[in-house]
């Protein structure tokens, strides 16, 4: 059984992406649209739908009869013998001619052309039947093609999401940086004027190289998830330019409560269902092949040959002319209906059929698992989804509070009246506000996109971009 995951859009810590100073601009639904024309799982599976379409078709033809044209022109003997005649494997001669009291090789052209058509005009259902497996086997392709695409829209807007949000880490970074080198600068030329001791300058340079050492981890980080996103995209690029405003407010969908969740419509579920409708349908075929099967038989024959009527009487009554051989003089019809029934086919069909009804017990099974496994998620989302809001509306308080204490720190530090282990707490504090707030905005809306994949909405996402 595949496993179900959606973690690919679970809270991170560590979010990462690509940046480049040319690189070109992306929005969310156009990386969405990229996404889903390039991917290759998607493009299989979609081939996957046509053949299903094919199999369909050829299965209605099995309605249609079994209509043979033969021909065929020989030379030989017509020896005929008293007694009987097996054909091994079809290597033994069937000449038709008088019985004679001894051998001889008189030999002529001779001609058979045939038309024969049958038809299994009545066979308990079985090719509708086949007709139905092949149905839902499409069914089955359409709706694991829709999935596949639900999944890969979910997969790469948790992506998207996670570029977002370490973009904007890496500007907290950068704003870090910039802030460690002014204090730097400072201190050293305190510390020149003698109006601070030298170790404060030094500590102050070890604060910037710890913030040039965030920066290029943020950098890293932010490179690998703009490769994944690529690589989701079914692209080369590996830099992009995301829109970081278009997350900037909180979601509409987010605030409005629930109604009716319809489970029975998620893309997983139903493709989980149509597998269980693709075994119940091969367990009523399965059934059918134990029944006999009713056949219509239409024959038309012309014969034609070298040897004349009276051979029996004049073995010298026949011609070596090609054209006295295929000429067909002779004719014969047939019509006919009949009946086939292997009584064994019970006994063999038989266990074929309990062994797919267990299939189709544990494909019912898996399909419990999948919608539990869905509510769970739900209830999970609605979890995220309360943390990320209040951490969402605690963050801007932690960023003001943090920015305050650095201001008031660096004004009482320049004035030699606190220390720099105070003022480095300071700085500490506020990029840790800041590296909070960029999370916590993106949380936001990766908990909306995960109680989305729940529920089997994705225009309850998309649509707030």
């Amino acid at each position: 059984m595949p496993r179900i995951s959606f973690s690919t859009i679970l809270f991170s810590s560590f979010l990462c992406s690509a940046v480049a100073v040319d690189a070109q601009t992306l929005n969310m639904k156009d990386a969405i649209h990229t996404a889903i024309a390039n991917y290759g799982t998607i493009k299989a599976k979609s081939n996957y739908v046509s053949a299903s379409k094919q199999t369909v078709e050829q299965a209605r033809r099995e309605y249609l009869p079994n209509l043979t044209l033969a021909a065929q022109q020989d030379y030989g003997t017509i020896n005929g013998q008293n007694g009987p005649l097996s054909a091994l494997g079809g290597l033994s001669t069937a000449s038709s001619g008088p019985v004679l009291a001894q051998q001889n090789w008189n030999a002529a052209f001779g001609a058979l052309y045939l038309s024969n058509i049958s038809w299994d005009f009545f066979s308990f259902g079985r090719v509708r039947e086949k007709i139905n497996v092949s149905k839902e086997v499409l069914k089955r392709d359409v709706n694991d093609l829709s999935q596949e695409v639900f999944q890969h829209e979910v997969r790469v807007s948790a992506a998207y999401l996670n570029l977002l949000a370490a973009q904007r880490l890496t500007k907290s970074q950068q704003k870090n940086l910039e802030r460690a080198t002014i204090f730097k600068d400072n201190a050293v030329l305190r510390a020149r004027n003698g109006l601070i001791a030298g170790v404060d300058s030094s500590l102050a340079g070890a604060e910037v190289s710890n913030a040039k050492i965030a920066l290029t981890k943020a950098i890293d980080l932010e490179q690998e998830q703009a490769n994944r996103l690529g690589i989701l995209m079914g692209v080369t690029a590996t830099a992009f330019k995301v829109d970081t405003a278009s997350i900037n407010h909180v979601p509409q969908a987010i605030l409005l409560a629930d109604t009716n969740v319809n489970f029975k419509e998620h893309p997983l579920l139903k493709f989980y269902r149509n597998r269980v409708d693709v075994s119940n349908q091969q367990l009523n075929y399965y059934k059918k092949l134990a029944y006999p099967t009713f056949s219509l038989i239409g024959i038309f024959q012309g014969r034609g040959s070298g040897f004349d009527a009276n051979y029996a009487n004049n073995l010298n009554a026949y011609s070596h002319s090609y054209s006295d051989g295929i000429n067909p003089t002779r004719g014969n019809y047939l019509f006919g209906v009949g009946v086939t029934w292997n009584l064994t086919s019970i006994l063999r069909t038989s266990p074929q059929v309990k062994a797919q009804r267990y299939i189709s017990n544990g494909l019912e099974n898996e399909y419990e698992l999948v919608d539990q496994q869905l509510h769970a998620q739900l209830a999970l989302a609605e979890t995220k989804i309360k943390n990320a809001m209040d951490n969402y509306n605690e963050a801007p308080i932690q960023v003001k509070a943090a920015s305050e204490a650095y201001l008031q720190k660096s004004t009482l530090y320049k004035n030699g009246l606190t220390t720099i282990v105070d003022l480095t707490q300071a700085l500490y504090a506020l990029n840790r506000a800041e590296t909070d707030r960029d999370i916590a905005y993106t949380n936001v809306w990766q908990a909306l996109l995960l109680k989305s994949a729940a529920m089997g909405d994705y225009n309850l996402f998309i649509n707030e971009f």
